[in-house]
């Protein structure tokens, strides 16, 4: 069937503008995180006034805390949160049109929409935006939103330039139905393991900063506007728990897709070998992280070393490398 050439000029348009949301989605945030220090201070003095008054005459009639029936009064809710919540908002919008983008895309070629590096950077980042908002409902974590749109934003404005690609039907060795499972379940996984990754990055900032501790440098109040490194620390495991099994499932099924294409189930491949790495890294990360004398910094290197293993797999491999994948640019 011919390309549709308005469903694939609306599919641009759409994916053109879930960056600009997301853009502004994190301008709203960083407003938010700016403000998060004032209000992290705030917060404590309530609490440690409420400690205090708890066990004394005086805390109950300030009004804070103390005797029976009084109740803490919780700040109001200041500009900085405002923004974080319409900042939240702006990044639900952007993912609707970045799905929306990606539902043209494949309406426009009559086939699934993630055939090469453009469509797949685009699933991916909409896999990661969507498990970053399920961590939303789940964690109180949302100054690290900022630092999971970063490179989503950057993924996609490198997806929307450099990778770019007019819609237009895949390669033959591409039309199987293999296409639709392998490829949606390892974009899954790798959106899922971006989250997680950044998490780890942010652990490791986060921890060489101690709670509650006063920091004179800038790398030491940027640091205290991050949730709590046992935060960090859960939302990464937890994310890689649930990916870690989707990538596995993935490479089994590009492996039995490769013995249905060219007859082996593995080859060593550079794409092959890249991926094995990034899988035993982060069963490395999942079995160091359940043990407990590696619920620390070891561990989170270990995930961030995943994410660098696959992101390598995704750019250069894809990009630079040769191999039986090179003419699809996918996994």
């Amino acid at each position: 069937m011919p390309i549709d050439p308005e469903l694939s000029r609306y599919s641009d348009l759409s994916f053109g503008s879930s960056i600009t949301v997301y853009l502004l989605a994190l301008a709203f945030l960083l407003v938010e995180f700016a403000s998060l220090r004032a209000a992290s201070t705030t917060q404590r003095r309530v609490r440690e006034l409420a400690a205090v008054g708890a066990g004394s005459s005086r805390g109950a009639d300030s009004g804070i805390s103390g005797g029976p029936g009084r109740v803490v009064e919780a700040p109001k809710r200041g500009l900085g949160e405002r923004f974080g919540r319409m900042g939240v908002a702006l990044i639900v919008l952007g993912l609707g049109l970045n799905i929306t983008s990606l539902v043209l895309r494949g309406l426009s070629a009559h086939r699934a929409p993630w055939g090469n590096m453009y469509e797949f950077m685009s699933l991916m980042c909409a896999f990661a935006v969507l498990c970053w908002l399920v961590v939303l409902r789940k964690q109180a974590v949302r100054p690290l939103s900022v630092f999971v749109l970063v490179p989503v934003i950057l993924l996609m404005f490198l997806a929307g330039t450099v990778l770019y690609a007019r819609s237009a039907p895949v390669v033959p060795a591409l039309r199987s139905y293999w296409l639709v499972i392998h490829v949606s379940v390892i974009s899954t996984s790798t959106g899922v393991m971006l989250v997680s990754g950044v998490a780890s990055l942010m652990f490791l900032l986060r921890r060489r900063q101690p709670e509650g501790a006063e920091h004179n440098s800038t790398l030491g109040r940027f640091a205290q506007r991050l949730p709590s490194a046992a935060s960090l620390d859960r939302v990464a495991y937890r994310t890689a728990i649930f990916g870690f099994p989707l990538f596995t499932a993935g490479v089994i099924l590009g492996a039995i897709w490769a013995e249905a294409a060219w007859g082996r189930f593995w080859g060593w491949d550079p794409k092959e070998t890249t991926a094995f790495i990034a899988w035993v890294l982060y069963a490395a990360y999942l079995h160091a992280r359940a043990t407990a004398g590696w619920r620390n910094t070891r561990a989170a290197w270990i995930n961030v070393l995943g994410l660098v293993a696959m992101m390598f797999n995704l750019f250069f491999i894809n990009v630079v490398v040769s191999g039986l994948h090179s003419y699809a640019g996918l996994n």
